[in-house]
């Protein structure tokens, strides 16, 4: 690399490159097709577009970054950033200029296209029985015939209305205690963990009691806000994964933690302090928005609430969230809790540990009522984590006859197979490439993002839908596409149509014989590729385009996933499926018909293969709202087999049969009809 450039990497979004010295973060984020926010246009008086350099050593990209390796500090940054955070690293990306090799971290935020992160709560049956149960309770005053303390008084009406016995009493609520009791006239509502712990004790008859199901994935963090006495979702809030900028997957992490000192407590804390934005955005929705106003007549300025018509605030405190359940991967659980991952990541792969936790909130920094507990699912096994566990006691397949494969497409991809006779289940590294990293144009799902895509097989034409716009690009004019880059589903969309058109060969590489003007070489690495958007249908002024490298890229991910189902398949001496269930952001968006065209899985009847949305997220709700669940969570953690596929003499002959498309040998006979005959019957 010359003198005279420098590499910028920007997290979240993983967009990464060389870019010329003395440019500013702001122009670094727009040569590298970044969206940060720059509502005054550069001219330094919004303070919109606050990023964070990152100081260390990051041995997944290589790169040594430093806050001296950006210009220095200027004062007029002081308006928007204060003493504590310039010291955290944080600047102006419209000041700051790049000096040398540098990781900047975007905030929530700052991001102008911020992903749009589908991980909606589904309507699944859980009956109802929280861990966390409201009593409403009218207290006999003291007296001087029975001056007896006010933590028995509760305890003895407890008893006597509801049948609770042999209470305990958290030190935080018991400290509010005797204030609440006195304010409410005697009259008080408690809440109790488990039966087992006073947690809270309001003043009046209070129904504010609310809880919080939360996602740890490797890329996205998604919370659900279920209030305790309906069951109902609330809210649901999202957010890119903070560690992002330890690298994409989870063998980066346990790197990054091996090989720096500090960096297990960094990582836990940036997810501490991401779990508490979203916290912070669940309460802060839950009240009207405020806008400023001329007061008077004189100049001064106040802020007051400006609601939307016909809707009902709850307007809750942090307090109001009362438990939490929590799952993600093992990597993702270990980090959180400052566990070491260094174990996972070599052979055997056990975890620190398997059951399930009970963690105060205040013990892992969480700013909710810091008497509540957070419910940790269990692990299974290797990186297969409480992640999956949740997937299972979603879906319960251990009460079904019918044979499911459960694939739950992320970062790290999990597997489960089985029915109430077994169930065996292991994970596979897919890698980020199905999410849009280390591919050319890859992207993260946000706006201008190419989330669908068509190719005609006679004229190679393209048509595509891009996120942010209804009308696809056929009805469309050029410059109204604005496209920025293509997403997951996108990313599945074009092997696929590649592949039908007669682009791509079953092996994977570009038809040399076909004479589409969209497929040509690039003139500085001579290599294939196949253009998407062209230049004047794009933001980024250039073309959009799939090379030979995203190919390859795409179908290891494939590759892996297939090849863990086979193996699991033939554990379990089975040659089909009953019915396949694709879980996860992505399986929410993803087309049935491409993924078996693109060889996904193993051939199934495509009305056979069904999308479960965010299951992790499911089960995590469903052990916040029912406390059966979180005993059923233990179980199936103890009783999933587990495959470790690197020890699996087949593995790796059945992952080079999957790098093709749809696959080498294996036929795929419910693709009769969509696939041209001749295609299917490359060698």
């Amino acid at each position: 690399m010359g003198d005279e450039r420098a590499m910028v990497i920007f997290q979240p979004s993983g967009r990464r490159g060389t870019v010329p010295k003395d440019v500013s973060l702001i122009e670094a984020s727009r040569l590298l097709g970044v969206d940060i926010e720059t509502l005054c246009g550069e001219k330094r008086v919004c303070g919109k577009c606050r990023v964070r350099v990152e100081e260390g050593s990051f041995t997944k990209f290589g790169i040594h970054s430093s806050m001296s390796h950006v210009s220095p500090w200027l004062e007029e940054e002081g308006k928007f950033i204060s003493r504590e955070e310039k010291e955290q690293g944080l600047r102006l990306g419209c000041v700051a200029k790049v000096a040398g090799d540098v990781l900047v971290f975007v905030p929530e935020e700052s991001r102008a296209g911020k992903q749009v992160v589908s991980k909606a709560a589904r309507d699944i049956p859980i009956e109802h029985d929280p861990a966390v149960k409201v009593y409403s309770l009218e207290v006999e005053k003291p007296s001087f015939e029975d001056p007896r303390g006010d933590f028995e008084r509760v305890c003895e009406g407890l008893e006597g209305a509801y049948g609770l016995k042999d209470l305990k009493v958290d030190l935080h609520a018991l400290r509010t205690l005797p204030t609440e009791l006195r304010k409410g006239a005697w009259k008080v509502t408690v809440s109790v963990w488990m039966d087992q712990e006073v947690i809270r004790v309001q003043a009046g008859e209070m129904k504010k009691h609310f809880g919080l199901a939360i996602d740890v994935g490797t890329t996205t963090i998604a919370g659900y806000l279920c209030d305790l006495m309906t069951m109902e979702v609330v809210d649901t809030v999202s957010l890119m994964n903070p560690q992002c900028k330890y690298g994409e997957d989870i063998m980066s992490r346990i790197s990054y933690h091996m090989d720096t000192p500090d960096g297990l407590k960094r990582m836990s804390d940036d997810v501490i302090e991401g779990l508490n934005w979203l916290i912070d955005e669940a309460v802060k929705r839950s009240h009207p928005p405020r806008k400023k106003v001329k007061k008077g007549g004189d100049e001064t300025e106040e802020w007051i609430e400006a609601p939307e018509e016909g809707r009902t605030y709850l307007r809750l405190s942090r307090e109001d969230i009362e438990d939490v359940a929590l799952g993600g991967n093992t990597a993702m659980h270990h980090i959180l809790l400052q566990l070491s991952p260094e174990f996972v990541g070599l052979a055997p792969f056990p975890p620190v540990i398997h059951r399930s936790l009970e963690i105060k909130a205040r013990d892992l920094g969480l700013h909710i009522n810091p008497s509540a507990y957070i419910f940790v699912l269990p692990n299974e096994a290797g990186f297969v984590g409480a992640d999956n566990v949740g997937v299972l006691i979603a879906e319960e397949p251990y009460k079904s006859d019918e044979m499911q494969l459960i694939i739950d497409i992320g970062t790290n991809g999990e597997l489960v197979l089985g029915n109430r006779e077994k169930l065996i289940s292991c994970s596979c590294a897919t890698g980020p490439a199905l999410e849009g990293a280390q591919i050319q144009f890859g992207m993260r799902a946000a706006p201008g993002a190419i989330e669908r895509i068509k190719i005609d097989p006679e004229t190679h034409e393209v048509d595509y839908k891009v996120i942010g716009r209804e009308a696809w690009k056929s009805f469309s004019k050029p410059e109204e596409m604005q496209t920025k880059g293509i997403c997951g589903s996108g990313i599945l969309d074009v092997l696929a149509e590649l592949y039908r058109s007669g682009i791509v060969l079953k092996s994977g590489r570009f038809n040399p014989e076909q004479k589409s003007k969209r497929y040509r070489r690039n003139p500085e690495n001579n290599q294939p590729e196949f253009v998407i958007a062209w230049t004047d249908e794009t933001a980024i002024s250039k073309d959009v385009v799939i090379t030979q490298k995203d190919v390859r890229q795409i179908q290891l991910a494939k590759g892996a996933l297939y090849a863990g189902c086979k193996l699991l398949m033939g554990r379990m001496g089975i040659q089909q499926v009953d019915k396949v269930k694709i879980a996860g952001a992505f399986g929410t968006h993803v087309d049935r018909q491409k993924a078996l065209i693109m060889g996904l899985f193993p051939d199934c009847e495509i009305d056979r293969i069904v999308s479960i949305g965010n299951a992790a997220g499911d089960g995590c709700r469903a052990a916040l709202l029912n406390r059966a669940k979180r005993k059923e969570a233990n179980w199936v953690a103890r009783n999933v087999e587990y495959v470790e596929l690197t020890v699996e003499g087949n593995f790796q002959k059945e992952f080079m049969g999957a790098m093709h498309i749809p696959h080498m040998t294996d036929p795929f006979v419910h693709l009769e009809g969509l696939v041209d005959p001749d295609i299917l019957g490359q060698k």
